[in-house]
């Protein structure tokens, strides 16, 4: 059903000259992504740059930040942890990805949740992810500073440059930089991502290659035999919840399938490949360090856990390899945030839920450079305040409401069948998969901090607010 008046386009200048049309030279492997009213974004992104997008944002936490915290509180069975959060991704990957070859647009889980459940739904979930985008980048580039500081540090140059006081102008100087890098063209935030994503699983499969031939006893190193479940299985599925958050990256290669090539072969295999690629890391780093140190060992160096392993396995050189490592995650992690926070804001616009000169294109590079500075320009201003920590665990709980709202978006559409709804991959026993997938996400935020529960309700009444404000006369569902 079309509402008083359906979404303004815009993908065209004054002039109606596409952004392609002016100053935008052809690209022969580019396909263009066109409605319509015109050609909206090129689609830039192959399979690789998919599979680098998703795993470039979900390696961080789950190698760099949690094996310590996890394996103190569950022991080697954390890697179980891991591998339960890992199949919860998929219950939710393949609806994600049955959807996206659909309405393979901008957006992500805000389009396909407002085209099957309405406008209010997609400007809670699409305002609400714009802002959750935008607390996570703001984390990772301040876990970018601290790495980068701790590699100054350990290199001798930190005294005379003031140590860890550098932190927040090095993660302001990056943040700048990859935004400026995400406006002079998607195809060239990419490439960053392919290679930054190449030498960090390099770096990181021969760390967990050694360290699990040192684990088995191939170099002749002991290792004492440690129980499984040394806490009894409870502690697992808490820790499961916990270590969840480093799962949420695979639906930002949604938000950006209106920069994919062939979207109905490359989405579904970049969503459900990326989970599957970085689960195996999760699970083999915690056995890796689970069997280096030994998991009371492993709790009582928390967050820096990974950091000893390292020297434990490899001295100097493997605390440099794994700042360095942590430095390419931090990268990867708000380069493709970045991207997504920007689609996420131009489907927003495009829709007319927000002002709609936000979705306006840069002619001469073709990437949305309003939507750009509203998703870099917040970034860095969270950055400046700092404590971005509870604020992390806010875009977790936004992410887990759209993932559950997908799920229910994709049960909604095959019980509909609409005539427009076409997809290229459907999900094998759809109601089971997505009726998992719904319960398992809303499911998990019960296990979050009360304040952080609190500040994302806070978020969606107040996106609700401005819809009911600003576009209560947009209707979504069915507007493709």
């Amino acid at each position: 059903m079309e509402g008083p008046h359906e979404p303004e386009r815009s993908g065209t200048n004054e002039a109606g000259e596409s952004p392609t049309q002016v100053g935008h030279p052809a690209d022969a492997e580019a396909e263009a992504s066109v409605t319509e009213e015109g050609t909206e974004l090129e689609r830039s992104i192959g399979l690789v740059g998919g599979v680098a997008i998703g795993v470039g944002t979900m390696i961080g936490a789950g190698i760099f930040v949690f094996p310590g915290l996890a394996a103190g509180q569950a022991g080697p069975a954390a890697a179980g942890s891991f591998a339960i959060g890992a199949v919860i991704a998929l219950l939710v990957a393949l609806p994600a990805s049955e959807l996206a070859t659909a309405m393979p647009k901008s957006g992500g889980g805000y389009y396909f949740i407002s085209r099957a459940l309405g406008a209010l739904p997609g400007a809670v979930v699409g305002i609400s992810i714009w802002l959750g985008l935008v607390f996570a980048t703001a984390f990772y580039l301040v876990g970018f500073g601290n790495y980068a500081a701790e590699l100054l540090v350990q290199a001798g140059i930190g005294a005379s440059i003031g140590g860890l006081g550098v932190v927040t102008p090095l993660a302001l100087v990056f943040g700048v930089l990859l935004t400026g890098l995400n406006l002079f063209g998607t195809e060239n935030a990419a490439k960053l991502q392919n290679y930054v994503v190449g030498l960090l699983l390099t770096i990181l499969v021969l760390f967990l290659g050694y360290g699990g031939l040192d684990a088995v006893g191939v170099f002749g190193r002991a290792t004492t035999p440690e129980t499984f479940l040394p806490f009894g299985v409870a502690p697992v599925f808490t820790t499961a919840a916990l270590v969840f958050t480093s799962y949420l990256g695979f639906a930002q290669v949604a938000t950006v399938a209106g920069d994919i090539k062939n979207p109905g072969r490359n989405l579904p295999l970049a969503m459900v490949g990326s989970v599957l690629i970085v689960g195996v890391l999760y699970v083999g780093t915690i056995f890796v360090a689970t069997s280096a140190m030994g998991s009371l060992a492993l709790g009582r160096a928390g967050e820096t856990a990974i950091v000893d392993v390292a020297a434990e396995l490899f001295g100097v050189a493997g605390v440099f390899a794994i700042l360095v490592a942590g430095l390419l995650a931090t990268v990867s992690s708000a380069n493709a945030s970045i991207l997504s926070t920007s689609r996420a804001v131009f489907a927003v616009s495009k829709d007319a839920l927000i002002p709609q000169q936000a979705s306006r294109m840069n002619l001469k590079y073709g990437t949305p450079h309003v939507a750009l500075a509203m998703a870099g320009g917040p970034v860095l201003v969270l950055v400046a305040l700092g404590e971005t920590e509870v604020l992390a665990e806010v875009a977790s709980f936004l992410h887990l409401i759209m993932y559950g709202l997908m799920c229910v978006a994709l049960i909604a559409l095959r019980r509909d069948e609409p005539e427009w709804y076409d997809p290229d991959f459907r999900v094998p026993a759809y109601r089971v998969v997505a009726g998992l997938g719904a319960l398992a996400s809303f499911g998990l935020i019960f296990f979050m901090q009360r304040a952080s529960q609190i500040i994302g309700l806070v978020v969606m009444v107040a996106a609700a607010g401005w819809y009911k404000y600003y576009a209560s006369d947009v209707s979504l569902k069915g507007v493709l």
